[in-house]
């Protein structure tokens, strides 16, 4: 009888496989196209890109079962119409209080030599942020604080939920649902959301580094790149050490920009803000921002931004903390470019060039639940 059973389970389990192997769309996201020219993947050995996983991770990231009253989501903060951005300075949570800084964009994370998350860095890794803000009592609420649900309860709940047996089933060969687990999809998801299909790339793909004219450019965007690209002593506003190409993700070791506010606080001070999302992307395709820029979001133009870095004013309450290649050589004061308006405006034409296009509305990345919450497998 012992043995008749065992047929039976596995039997079963066959046909569970199958039947939900055609009810699921399983998108690429292991192997999209990537590059010649990034060369650089901070996907670590123990989670490389799984279709089935990085699926798991979608269903995860865009359902508001993982707030504690079911109206928020990692979307409802991080939105594909703003590169997974947030047009809000702070974004709302479950009992409509306020996140501390503003959300950052998630753009070409797995490619970031930087593997820290969070503004200030104190996540390690991306597995381990992915569960903060689930885990935090103001965003999506499971913190066991006075009262509050842990993330135990959340793992009790999503095992209450069929669709979670059959994806968990799928990604993992078994319905267990662990924070681990979790972590492992929403990184794997977060790490899939790539965007080069840039005006930028198309004329990168042309030479054969940054430094040379793009073919597809403009005499104002070329003089852009040339801008960012050269030091300061090259007459140019010394953008590349901290914002690299191709990436254009922040250097690892960076020290504060100078930005010491904190939003709707305007005496406090927050000094650890050392961390900043790749400058890919930062207007949408029609031009504008996709957001306030800075963790307090308190510049709202790119304008500001090139003026802030054109003149950055040393507060004493940062005397010792303000990034060393932000400092006038004997480091007593901010640094001071001089640059010209048509400077300025070059700069910010090239920026624009940074914005592609797929990452907006490719189907990979968007809502796999319908207007009444249904999860739909085959969108």
């Amino acid at each position: 009888m012992k043995n008749i059973l065992i047929v039976l389970v596995l039997i079963s389990t066959i046909f569970f496989f199958c039947a939900t192997s055609q009810q699921i769309n399983f998108y690429n996201y292991a192997n999209q196209e990537i590059p010649n020219y990034i060369n650089r993947d901070n996907t670590p050995a123990n989670n490389q890109m799984n279709d089935t996983i990085a699926n798991l991770g979608r269903v995860l990231f865009y359902d508001k079962n993982l707030s504690i009253n079911n109206t928020i989501s990692c979307a409802s903060c991080h939105k594909q119409a703003f590169a997974f951005g947030d047009q809000s300075v702070l974004s709302q949570g479950v009992s409509k209080e306020l996140t501390g800084r503003h959300v950052m964009r998630l753009v070409n994370i797995r490619f970031a030599q930087a593997v820290t998350l969070f503004w200030d860095e104190r996540a390690a890794t991306l597995e381990d942020q992915t569960t903060e803000p689930i885990k935090d009592h103001i965003e999506m609420g499971f913190s066991g604080i006075n009262g509050a649900p842990t993330f135990e309860d959340l793992i009790n709940k999503l095992e209450c939920i069929d669709y979670y047996r059959t994806l968990f089933s799928v990604a993992f060969g078994d319905y267990q649902i662990t924070e681990s687990r979790i972590q492992l999809a929403l990184a794997q998801f977060i790490r899939s959301i790539q965007s080069f299909d840039s005006k930028y790339d198309v004329g990168r793909a042309q030479v054969t580094n940054d430094e040379m004219p793009f073919p597809n450019f403009t005499e104002q965007e070329n003089e852009g790149k040339r801008l960012f690209m050269m030091p300061k002593d090259k007459n140019g506003a010394n953008c590349q050490p901290c914002h690299r190409a191709p990436i254009f993700d922040i250097d690892p070791g960076t020290s504060n920009n100078g930005i010491i506010g904190v939003a709707g606080d305007p005496k406090a001070v927050d000094l650890m803000n050392t961390r900043s999302p790749s400058l890919r992307d930062l207007v949408n395709p029609n031009g504008t921002l996709n957001g306030p820029l800075m963790h307090d979001g308190s510049l709202t133009s790119l304008a500001a931004v090139i003026d802030h870095y054109n003149q950055i004013p040393l507060d004493p309450r940062n005397s010792t903390r303000l990034n060393s290649r932000l400092r006038t050589s004997d480091l007593k004061s901010g640094q001071n470019l001089q640059l010209t308006q048509a400077e300025k405006d070059a700069l910010i034409a090239f920026l624009k060039t940074l914005t592609g296009a797929a990452i907006y509305t490719d189907a990979r990345w968007s809502s796999p639940f319908d207007r009444n919450g249904e999860l739909i497998f085959n969108k």
